[in-house]
Protein backbone atom coordinates (compact mmCIF):
# COMPACT_ATOMS: atom_id res chain seq x y z
CA UNK A 1 0.00 0.00 0.00
CA UNK A 2 1.57 2.79 -1.18
CA UNK A 3 1.26 6.23 1.00
CA UNK A 4 -0.40 9.34 -0.36
CA UNK A 5 3.28 11.06 0.24
CA UNK A 6 4.80 8.08 -2.07
CA UNK A 7 1.51 8.86 -4.38
CA UNK A 8 2.15 12.73 -4.49
CA UNK A 9 5.39 12.57 -5.66
CA UNK A 10 5.18 9.76 -8.11
CA UNK A 11 3.07 12.77 -9.91
CA UNK A 12 5.46 15.64 -8.98
CA UNK A 13 2.97 18.22 -10.52
CA UNK A 14 -0.49 17.94 -8.87
CA UNK A 15 -3.71 20.14 -10.91
CA UNK A 16 -5.39 22.25 -8.87
CA UNK A 17 -9.26 22.90 -10.31
CA UNK A 18 -12.00 25.21 -8.84
CA UNK A 19 -14.43 24.31 -11.27
CA UNK A 20 -17.97 25.88 -11.85
CA UNK A 21 -19.71 22.72 -14.00
CA UNK A 22 -19.16 19.98 -12.49
CA UNK A 23 -19.63 17.53 -15.46
CA UNK A 24 -16.51 19.57 -17.16
CA UNK A 25 -14.56 17.35 -15.12
CA UNK A 26 -15.17 14.40 -17.06
CA UNK A 27 -13.53 15.65 -20.17
CA UNK A 28 -10.84 17.83 -18.28
CA UNK A 29 -9.54 14.63 -16.20
CA UNK A 30 -9.17 12.91 -19.69
CA UNK A 31 -6.80 15.34 -20.74
CA UNK A 32 -4.90 15.42 -17.47
CA UNK A 33 -4.49 11.71 -17.16
CA UNK A 34 -3.69 11.28 -21.04
CA UNK A 35 -1.35 13.45 -20.49
CA UNK A 36 1.38 12.19 -17.85
CA UNK A 37 -1.27 14.08 -14.98
CA UNK A 38 -3.30 11.59 -13.56
CA UNK A 39 -4.23 13.54 -10.71
CA UNK A 40 -6.70 16.33 -9.57
CA UNK A 41 -7.14 18.21 -6.16
CA UNK A 42 -10.72 19.56 -6.91
CA UNK A 43 -11.20 22.66 -4.63
CA UNK A 44 -14.03 23.29 -2.26
CA UNK A 45 -13.99 26.79 -3.25
CA UNK A 46 -17.25 25.95 -5.62
CA UNK A 47 -20.45 24.36 -4.97
CA UNK A 48 -19.58 21.70 -8.07
CA UNK A 49 -16.83 20.67 -6.03
CA UNK A 50 -18.53 17.34 -4.47
CA UNK A 51 -20.29 16.36 -7.43
CA UNK A 52 -17.08 16.70 -9.40
CA UNK A 53 -15.12 14.40 -7.65
CA UNK A 54 -17.84 11.88 -7.64
CA UNK A 55 -18.23 11.93 -11.37
CA UNK A 56 -14.22 11.71 -12.17
CA UNK A 57 -13.90 8.83 -10.12
CA UNK A 58 -16.56 7.50 -11.82
CA UNK A 59 -14.83 8.56 -14.64
CA UNK A 60 -10.82 8.49 -14.34
CA UNK A 61 -11.08 5.24 -11.33
CA UNK A 62 -6.99 5.05 -11.07
CA UNK A 63 -6.86 8.45 -10.90
CA UNK A 64 -5.32 10.33 -8.02
CA UNK A 65 -8.36 12.51 -6.53
CA UNK A 66 -7.55 14.90 -3.69
CA UNK A 67 -10.33 17.83 -2.34
CA UNK A 68 -8.45 21.10 -1.71
CA UNK A 69 -9.73 24.16 0.70
CA UNK A 70 -11.05 21.40 3.27
CA UNK A 71 -12.27 23.57 6.38
CA UNK A 72 -14.11 21.44 7.86
CA UNK A 73 -15.37 18.17 9.24
CA UNK A 74 -18.26 18.63 6.76
CA UNK A 75 -16.27 18.75 4.11
CA UNK A 76 -13.68 16.25 4.60
CA UNK A 77 -16.41 13.58 4.86
CA UNK A 78 -18.46 15.20 1.73
CA UNK A 79 -15.04 13.93 -0.18
CA UNK A 80 -14.51 11.39 0.99
CA UNK A 81 -18.19 10.10 0.48
CA UNK A 82 -17.55 11.26 -3.02
CA UNK A 83 -14.73 9.41 -3.58
CA UNK A 84 -11.78 11.14 -2.75
CA UNK A 85 -8.41 9.71 -1.85
CA UNK A 86 -7.40 12.65 0.52
CA UNK A 87 -7.82 16.16 1.22
CA UNK A 88 -5.82 19.48 1.65
CA UNK A 89 -6.32 22.32 3.62
CA UNK A 90 -5.02 25.67 3.46
CA UNK A 91 -4.00 26.13 7.16
CA UNK A 92 -3.39 23.66 9.76
CA UNK A 93 -6.90 23.59 11.77
CA UNK A 94 -6.32 20.39 14.25
CA UNK A 95 -10.18 19.78 14.19
CA UNK A 96 -10.01 19.61 10.72
CA UNK A 97 -7.11 16.76 10.61
CA UNK A 98 -8.84 15.32 14.00
CA UNK A 99 -12.05 14.75 11.65
CA UNK A 100 -10.41 13.03 8.77
CA UNK A 101 -8.29 10.65 11.11
CA UNK A 102 -12.18 9.38 12.50
CA UNK A 103 -13.34 9.21 8.89
CA UNK A 104 -10.28 7.21 7.84
CA UNK A 105 -9.44 9.94 4.92
CA UNK A 106 -5.42 11.70 4.74
CA UNK A 107 -4.99 15.07 5.05
CA UNK A 108 -2.86 16.78 4.32
CA UNK A 109 -2.72 20.55 6.01
CA UNK A 110 -1.14 23.70 4.77
CA UNK A 111 1.52 25.95 7.14
CA UNK A 112 4.14 28.32 5.97
CA UNK A 113 5.49 28.98 9.49
CA UNK A 114 7.35 26.89 12.42
CA UNK A 115 4.74 27.46 14.79
CA UNK A 116 2.22 25.64 12.69
CA UNK A 117 5.17 22.72 11.78
CA UNK A 118 5.33 21.63 15.00
CA UNK A 119 1.90 21.88 15.29
CA UNK A 120 1.64 19.62 12.22
CA UNK A 121 4.21 17.51 13.98
CA UNK A 122 3.09 17.07 17.22
CA UNK A 123 -0.11 15.28 15.75
CA UNK A 124 2.27 12.82 13.92
CA UNK A 125 1.85 14.70 10.29
CA UNK A 126 5.16 14.72 8.12
CA UNK A 127 3.74 15.48 4.76
CA UNK A 128 2.17 19.11 4.72
CA UNK A 129 1.49 21.37 2.16
CA UNK A 130 3.52 24.94 2.10
CA UNK A 131 0.93 27.93 1.25
CA UNK A 132 0.97 30.25 -0.06
CA UNK A 133 4.17 29.16 -1.14
CA UNK A 134 5.35 32.75 -3.22
CA UNK A 135 3.49 34.57 -0.84
CA UNK A 136 5.17 33.25 2.10
CA UNK A 137 9.20 33.53 1.41
CA UNK A 138 8.76 30.94 -1.71
CA UNK A 139 12.19 28.84 -2.30
CA UNK A 140 14.02 30.25 0.70
CA UNK A 141 11.05 29.89 3.34
CA UNK A 142 11.13 26.34 2.14
CA UNK A 143 14.55 25.59 2.53
CA UNK A 144 14.42 27.71 5.71
CA UNK A 145 12.06 25.81 7.19
CA UNK A 146 12.95 21.81 6.22
CA UNK A 147 16.57 22.79 8.11
CA UNK A 148 15.15 22.25 11.61
CA UNK A 149 12.69 19.84 10.87
CA UNK A 150 13.60 16.86 9.42
CA UNK A 151 10.98 14.68 9.76
CA UNK A 152 8.46 16.21 7.45
CA UNK A 153 8.43 16.86 3.51
CA UNK A 154 6.01 19.89 1.51
CA UNK A 155 4.03 20.17 -1.42
CA UNK A 156 4.34 24.01 -2.10
CA UNK A 157 1.21 25.20 -3.93
CA UNK A 158 0.60 29.26 -4.65
CA UNK A 159 2.54 31.13 -7.17
CA UNK A 160 3.59 27.90 -8.68
CA UNK A 161 4.58 28.30 -11.89
CA UNK A 162 6.12 26.53 -15.65
CA UNK A 163 9.45 29.44 -14.41
CA UNK A 164 10.06 28.08 -10.93
CA UNK A 165 8.60 24.46 -10.19
CA UNK A 166 11.71 22.94 -10.91
CA UNK A 167 13.67 24.94 -8.74
CA UNK A 168 11.02 23.70 -5.78
CA UNK A 169 10.89 20.20 -7.00
CA UNK A 170 14.86 20.11 -6.69
CA UNK A 171 15.17 21.00 -2.89
CA UNK A 172 15.45 18.05 -0.96
CA UNK A 173 11.83 16.96 0.87
CA UNK A 174 10.19 18.46 -1.60
CA UNK A 175 8.10 15.65 -3.14
CA UNK A 176 5.45 17.55 -5.43
CA UNK A 177 3.88 21.02 -5.68
CA UNK A 178 0.49 21.88 -7.13
CA UNK A 179 0.05 24.20 -9.81
CA UNK A 180 -3.19 25.90 -10.97
CA UNK A 181 -1.29 26.90 -14.53
CA UNK A 182 -2.44 23.67 -17.03
CA UNK A 183 -6.33 24.31 -15.35
CA UNK A 184 -6.95 27.93 -15.51
CA UNK A 185 -10.45 28.50 -14.80
CA UNK A 186 -10.98 30.16 -18.05
CA UNK A 187 -10.06 27.56 -20.48
CA UNK A 188 -12.33 25.08 -18.38
CA UNK A 189 -15.21 27.47 -18.56
CA UNK A 190 -14.59 27.65 -22.65
CA UNK A 191 -13.58 23.79 -23.10
CA UNK A 192 -10.52 24.07 -24.09
CA UNK A 193 -9.10 20.18 -23.53
CA UNK A 194 -6.39 20.37 -26.46
CA UNK A 195 -5.02 23.26 -24.77
CA UNK A 196 -5.15 21.89 -21.38
CA UNK A 197 -3.85 18.58 -22.68
CA UNK A 198 -0.70 20.41 -23.85
CA UNK A 199 -0.38 22.59 -21.04
CA UNK A 200 -0.03 18.72 -18.74
CA UNK A 201 1.94 17.35 -21.00
CA UNK A 202 4.11 20.24 -20.83
CA UNK A 203 4.29 19.88 -17.02
CA UNK A 204 4.69 16.79 -16.90
CA UNK A 205 7.80 16.33 -19.11
CA UNK A 206 9.02 19.46 -17.09
CA UNK A 207 9.50 17.88 -14.13
CA UNK A 208 10.54 13.97 -15.33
Amino acid sequence: MTTIAQQLAAIKVIPVIAIDRAEDIIPLGKALAENGLPAAEITFRSDAAVEAIRLLREAQPEMLIGAGTVLNREQAQAAKDAGATFVVSPGFNPNTVNACREIGIDIVPGVNNPSAVEAAIEMGLTTLKFFPAEASGGINMVKSLLGPYTQIQFMPTGGISPSNVKDYLAIDRVIACGGTWMVDKAMINEGRWDEIGRLAREAADLVK
